[in-house]
């Protein structure tokens, strides 16, 4: 039977890469705000031998979230797999020139957002389901203010969730990809020779063994 998986951030980067990875195990639903990129990613997974759902949504609209894991239960009543890849890149600035709109999208895609999946997620995976976050650690970094304290405090949230799930489930893992040519990396390193990182589907191809591993 095939498995359930749910990509939030699924239309670039890791998350489509991931995306791809595993549709040749699991039906995915990629959740992403650009639908042209979700076709695209819904192309290549057929091509594949795959299928996937697609679900246009923005992960900050806790009524839309309501909605999708509302849907995955109705149609499905469980879930296997979330992997969870959407991230916010603010501009790199001095602490003291980090504009309120940069703050506020960072807090609200990085965190608040996180801690809004989180519960609706959870009733899904049950006791044996899996959740995976993504580590990237740039707090405390020059000019990461606004990126690094808020991914810091989605980790925070991810690893609480983790040590209060040990006994009952689900199981949740935090990873550390290598650095890869990605959009968002581009954003912090202009000029970066992008040859020395990682490709992005090989990165995706390291990781998911240890996303799929008992």
């Amino acid at each position: 039977m095939t498995q359930l998986a749910l990509i939030t951030g699924a239309s670039r980067g890791l998350g489509t890469a991931l995306a791809e990875a595993l549709a040749p195990t699991h039906h995915i639903v990629a959740v992403a705000r650009t639908t042209g990129a979700l076709e695209e990613l819904d192309d290549r997974i057929k091509a594949l031998g795959g299928s996937a759902t697609l679900a246009p949504m923005d992960i900050t609209d806790p009524n839309a979230m309501a909605t999708l894991c509302r849907g995955i239960h109705d149609r499905w009543g469980a879930l296997n797999l979330w992997v969870h890849t959407a991230i916010h890149a603010a501009p790199l600035s001095p602490a003291n020139f980090v504009a309120a709109k940069d703050w506020d999208k960072s807090v609200s895609i990085n965190a608040t957002a996180t801690s809004v999946l989180i519960p609706y997620v959870a009733p899904l995976l049950g006791q044996t389901g899996r959740a995976v976050f993504f580590e990237d650690p740039r707090a405390g970094e020059k000019f990461f203010g606004a990126y690094g304290a808020t991914k810091a405090a989605q980790m925070a949230l991810a690893r609480s969730w983790a040590a209060e799930t040990v006994n009952t489930g689900p199981q949740v893992r935090i990873l550390e990809p290598r650095p890869m040519a990605t959009a968002t990396r581009a954003r912090f390193y202009p000029g970066e020779n992008r040859d020395d990182l990682a490709k992005i589907r090989d990165e995706a191809a390291r990781l998911l063994p240890e996303i799929l591993a008992d």
